[in-house]
């Protein structure tokens, strides 16, 4: 499924989410600028904030904190619509992977996959949707991986203990 299309996508509901459902946004710039605002915000150590420092740290340049990546692949993924208008309530994040440094002026691509549609066995009224997240560089290498986990309201008159 192309959930390229737009931001306007009506809501979506736990049975509209189908395993393996893939989502692939487009290719987005990361300049110098966005990674030195990030660090000095977010995550203020000089391999983020400081060009001439970063240049002797141990990636021998400016990076982006990890931290600003995993945010980005959240936001270009809500931003596109893939959600719809339906408001998904973050759970947590497992096997968050740092693969690679991203250095300004990369071009990052995020990539998402379903790959559990649960619904709630004590309150059928809602169900969680589960994603492995890759974002990749300009050269097709892996940057960050990740799982997230987020809670998604199901259609009111879908059966009790029904599977999506």
């Amino acid at each position: 499924m192309d959930l390229h299309a737009s931001s306007d996508r009506p809501a979506r509901f736990l049975e509209d989410f189908a395993i393996g459902e893939r989502w692939t946004s487009a290719p987005t710039v990361i300049s110098e600028a966005e990674m030195i605002a990030y660090g000095q915000a977010n995550d203020p150590q000089p391999m983020h904030t400081d060009p001439v420092a970063a240049a002797n740290g141990p990636f021998g340049g400016l990076v982006a904190s990890g931290w600003q990546i995993a945010a980005f692949s959240m936001r270009v993924f809500v931003q596109s619509g893939g959600y719809g208008k339906t408001p998904v309530v973050g759970m947590g994040i497992d096997e968050l992977r740092w693969q690679k440094p991203v250095r300004p002026g990369d071009s990052l691509t995020v990539e998402r996959e379903v790959v559990e549609v649960t619904r709630s066995r004590t309150r059928p009224d809602r169900g969680m949707i589960r994603t492995r997240v890759q974002v990749r560089n300009q050269d097709g290498e892996v940057v960050m991986t990740l799982y997230t986990l987020g809670r998604v309201p199901a259609r009111s008159d879908a059966p009790a203990g029904s599977a999506p």
